[in-house]
């Protein structure tokens, strides 16, 4: 088994509240650094997803692991009901609000602190899943995937 990427080799905390306190600890920068770092390229693959769901036409839209609320805001293009997307960062949260209000799209997007293992929605609550980048930073890959195949 691979060893688990963890942010701060030296902390006692979980890979998730190490993750939590990173992305709290960079939200002001990344949105740039992201913007920076990928070339750009980001925009075009939320552009691509946001395609893909298109055809199935999703009223309730859940955003996991939404950041700053960039895939939420291109979900918008799918004139869904709602979009809620969630994260464990309030830095990354309170930056992602304050883009929605700049919108006005306060009424149709919401963003939440959450978990993405223990989800606090009901079953087939959403006809439609996103995630960008926020795989890359789960403590338990498998246990997120199996919820979504059963």
């Amino acid at each position: 088994m691979s060893e688990k990427v963890i942010p701060y080799k030296n902390s006692t905390e979980s890979k998730k509240e190490q993750v939590a306190t990173m992305f709290n600890n960079i939200a002001p920068k990344y949105d740039f650094l992201n913007q920076l770092l990928s070339l750009g390229i980001h925009k075009g693959w939320r552009k691509k997803t946001i395609q893909l769901i298109a055809h199935n036409q999703p009223k309730n839209i859940l955003d996991i692991a939404t950041g700053t609320g960039d895939f939420a805001i291109e979900a918008m293009k799918l004139n869904p009901d709602r979009v809620i997307g969630i994260d464990i960062s309030e830095g990354m949260l309170k930056l992602g609000v304050e883009k929605i209000k700049r919108l006005n799209l306060q009424d149709k997007v919401d963003l939440k602190l959450g978990d993405s293992e223990n989800l606090p929605f009901e079953n087939n609550s959403f006809d439609a899943v996103t995630v960008g980048f926020g795989v890359r930073n789960f403590e338990h890959l498998e246990k997120e995937f199996m919820k979504f195949t059963e």
